[in-house]
């Protein structure tokens, strides 16, 4: 990730102070591997060429003071995928957070991973604490990077400690439980490559969050297509449940 204060304000295109903005984006980086096939490539090169793409992400949604950033990176089905390629996202997984661990750190921005880690190796595991631990204290941006997670694994595991505890299960408590309770759940949603589904991912957060679907795969999705799905975001009237007057008279 390079010094965020590179991005030049006219890179986010005609978004303008009065237009809303969400506090926090989940994306689904999905389309790595169509990338590294459509030019003849191993899939590997399109999960490698998927990080500058995640760099992006980062790097404008803290130009646009955005509070909070979600990538879902490794998805608990992915384990399905052929041996070979998990064992090279693993270790892509420890050079990027190797790689960019500094600069986050001077960026001010908080990394954490949810996720069940326990399939991951002691090296892996080890990594993770020692970013995190890293930029803890930061009080910027929160980059959440979603691995070997899955939505119905969070909802099961906020259930089994809210048991645990023998606690009265309300819809309060129990988000409390949930793998981003410190966060404001997402505002907007997006998915690269075309599929038009979200795949088990933040199945309780995005319950009224936009959903954003492009054909663009992930590698491709630069800066212009990230600013423009942010326009496509304010242009929205987000009613949750109240009538088009109500939200108008505020």
């Amino acid at each position: 990730m390079s010094d965020a204060s590179n991005i030049n304000a006219s890179d986010e295109g005609s978004l303008s102070a009065e237009q809303q903005l969400p506090r926090h984006v989940a994306i689904i980086m999905d389309g790595n591997g169509r990338w590294a096939k459509k030019r003849l490539l191993p899939r590997f090169a399109g999960h490698k060429s998927g990080v500058k793409s995640a760099r992006m992400a980062i790097e404008v949604c803290v130009k646009l003071n955005i509070d909070a950033l979600t990538l879902f990176a490794f998805s608990s089905e992915n384990w399905k995928r052929p041996r070979k390629e998990v064992d090279l996202l693993m270790d892509l997984f420890v050079s990027s957070l190797r790689e960019e661990a500094a600069s986050l750190h001077k960026n001010n921005i908080r990394m954490r991973v949810i996720g069940d880690r326990q399939a991951f190796s002691e090296k892996l595991q080890k990594r993770i604490e020692e970013v995190e631990t890293l930029t803890a204290e930061n009080d910027g941006m929160t980059l959440t990077i979603a691995a070997n997670y899955g939505g119905r694994w969070d909802i099961l595991q906020a259930a089994q400690r809210a048991v645990a505890e023998n606690r009265t299960i309300d819809e309060e408590l129990f988000t409390r439980y949930l793998s981003l309770s410190d966060l404001p759940e997402p505002d907007l949603f997006i998915r690269t490559g075309g599929e038009h589904r979200i795949s088990n991912f933040l199945l309780w957060q995005l319950a009224y969050t936009e959903l954003y679907f492009t054909d663009t795969l992930w590698p491709d999705f630069d800066k212009a297509r990230f600013v423009e799905a942010m326009r496509d975001y304010a242009g929205r009237q987000r009613r949750f449940g109240r009538t088009s007057e109500q939200v108008e008279k505020g």
